[in-house]
This record gives structure tokens, C-alpha cells and sequence, in this order.
């Protein structure tokens, strides 16, 4: 297998809302909220859904890949019940190695509501359900060393529970690669996240927000300068700006593409993951990965939701 992706397994619902709809509800745009299963009903009572997907930031990165045709699989705990099997059936009909035997949970499989405002932002309210729960035990060790990389996501952080799901699957794994995921998971996780960045990951994607958290930065320059330092390949997207991969002393730069007709930026950052990394799986050059992530971020933002 060439990547097999570990991440939360969230059912995405996908809704439309005015700015407003966000103050009332003391959401703060752009970002990601948990949220009890209580609060997710009461939030999902006056919405109108557009849509459900199998989701999750690295599933959506997987699945990216899969449509590639690459040979990917991924690890994401639910529970048995109608979501979890809705889910399993999603990422098969992707074409993705499902490598978790769901079986009934105590908490429901878990969910987000995908908030999406008029200027095409989304907001994230996140009931982690049983995936938050997942632990070593749901890992299994021959799948991780039959993939020549390892992907994993920052947002698994947020329910501390799974720890040793992520040291299990990295001491057995050839290349580990990483999305930062929030800036409030950085905020919430700086120390262990600075130490797996510094020393236990080959590749770590990040938008410019949180890279400067992790490293307390004020400006671009310095997260340059502390990519250029610990010698690892991180890869830097910045909007409207582009993005940027340094490895070692190497820094590239590619520009982000004009004139699109944006309707949701909902997985802007899983696909051109996805891209980048199907690039780094078949040995291209950074230059070409950054442009395949930039291809395939461009697509999914003039779309809603976060499958192509």
C-alpha cells in the first residue's frame, strides 16, 4: 500500500448560514468547535442540510488520493450503527482500503457540521463521537508496516485519548507525514506537537496561522528560518498567497491560482495535501507536488463540500 491515512472518521454535514446565524450561536468563523451530541442536535434543529460525506480532514486527503489511483487505505473508529455504515460505505465506494471492524460503541459515530457562510468560509462544530475514542488496540501493526507512509491529522489530538494510537502507528511506520490540522489544536497541543514536528515527522503540512503558533513567530521569515533549521520537509499553504515547501536549505515557492468561481473552502487544505502527497509517492519533484496540491485545492474550493 503507498499511504494508509489515520484519522478522526466524522460523518460531514453540510449546511449554508448567514453570519449571523454564527454571532447567535457564539461560533467564531473559520474555526472548529467540539461540541456534545446534545449542543450538535440543538445546532442541527434550525438548519437546512445540504448534503452528507463520508468525511474527516485526512479521510478527505485518502480519498483525494484514491481518486488519483493511488493504493491507499484508512484507519478511522465508528461505531456500528447507521452513520458508522454509511461511512464504511463511502470511503469503499472511493475505492479506499477501510482497515477498522466497527463494531457497537458505547457513543454514537461522530459527526460535524460544516457551516458554510455567504464569503464561502466554513465553520466547524464537531462531535467526535467514537472517533475520538480510537486507541492502539484499534491499530494494527502489519497494516502500518505494509504502507510506505503513514498520514496523520492534528484534530485526533483533541480527545488526548488517542496518544497511543499515534505513537503505536509511528513506531512502526517508514515515513510519517502530519496536517496541523487547527490553530487551535496547535494552541491546545504546542509542546507534544513541536517535539513530533522536530522530531518524529518526515513531512508536515500547515497554513501560515499555524505555523507562527507553533513557534510562537510573528512573521512568515520566521517559520522559514525554523523550517530551514530542524531539516524536515514542511510544506506552508497561505491562501490567496500560495504555498510554500521547504526542505533542508531548499525553499519553493508556487503561487495560487486566479479567477476561480469560490463557493466553499470546505477541504481546501485535505486536497492539496492529497495532491502533494500523491506527487511525493510518485517521486516527483516539490515543485511539481506543490502544483498538483494547488490543482486539486483550486478544484474543490469552486464546489461544495470536500470530495471532487
Amino acid at each position: 500500500m503507498k499511504l494508509l491515512g489515520i484519522g478522526n472518521a466524522i460523518v460531514d454535514v453540510l449546511c449554508k448560514v448567514t453570519d449571523e446565524f454564527l454571532i447567535k450561536h457564539s461560533l467564531k468563523k473559520s474555526t472548529m468547535k467540539l461540541v456534545d451530541e446534545v449542543e450538535f442536535k440543538r445546532l442541527l434543529l434550525s438548519l437546512k442540510i445540504e448534503g452528507t460525506v463520508s468525511g474527516g480532514s485526512v479521510a478527505n486527503s485518502i480519498v483525494g488520493l484514491s481518486q488519483l489511483g493511488n493504493d491507499v487505505g484508512f484507519i478511522g473508529k465508528v461505531s456500528d450503527d447507521d452513520l458508522g455504515q454509511k461511512y464504511e460505505d463511502g470511503m469503499r465506494k472511493e475505492k479506499v482500503k477501510y482497515l477498522y471492524n466497527k463494531k457497537e460503541e458505547k457513543i454514537s459515530t461522530g459527526s460535524c457540521l460544516i457551516l458554510i457562510t455567504p464569503d464561502s468560509e466554513r465553520t466547524m462544530c464537531t462531535f467526535l463521537g467514537t472517533a475520538g475514542k480510537i486507541g492502539d488496540k484499534d491499530i494494527n501493526k502489519e497494516d502500518i508496516k505494509n504502507a510506505e507512509m503513514i498520514f496523520l491529522e492534528g484534530y485526533l489530538w483533541d480527545e488526548g485519548s488517542p496518544k497511543k494510537a499515534f505513537d503505536k502507528a509511528i513506531a512502526n511506520s517508514k515515513n510519517v507525514a502530519m496536517s496541523l490540522s487547527d490553530q487551535f489544536c496547535v494552541d491546545r497541543h504546542k509542546p507534544y506537537f513541536l517535539d513530533l514536528v522536530k522530531n518524529q515527522l518526515d513531512i508536515v503540512f500547515a497554513n501560515e496561522q499555524e505555523i507562527l503558533s507553533l513557534i510562537d513567530g510573528k512573521k512568515f521569515a520566521d517559520a522559514i528560518s525554523f523550517s530551514k533549521e530542524i531539516k524536515k520537509s514542511i510544506i506552508i499553504t497561505r491562501g490567496a498567497k500560495g504555498a510554500v515547501a521547504i526542505k533542508e536549505n531548499e525553499i519553493v515557492e508556487i503561487e495560487a491560482k486566479s479567477n476561480l468561481n469560490i463557493k466553499d473552502l470546505t477541504g481546501a487544505g485535505d486536497l492539496f495535501a492529497a495532491g502533494y502527497l500523491h506527487g511525493v509517492i510518485n517521486n516527483l519533484k516539490i515543485k511539481e507536488c506543490l502544483e498538483k496540491g494547488t490543482e486539486l485545492s483550486s478544484k474543490i474550493i469552486q464546489i461544495i463540500g470536500a470530495r471532487i
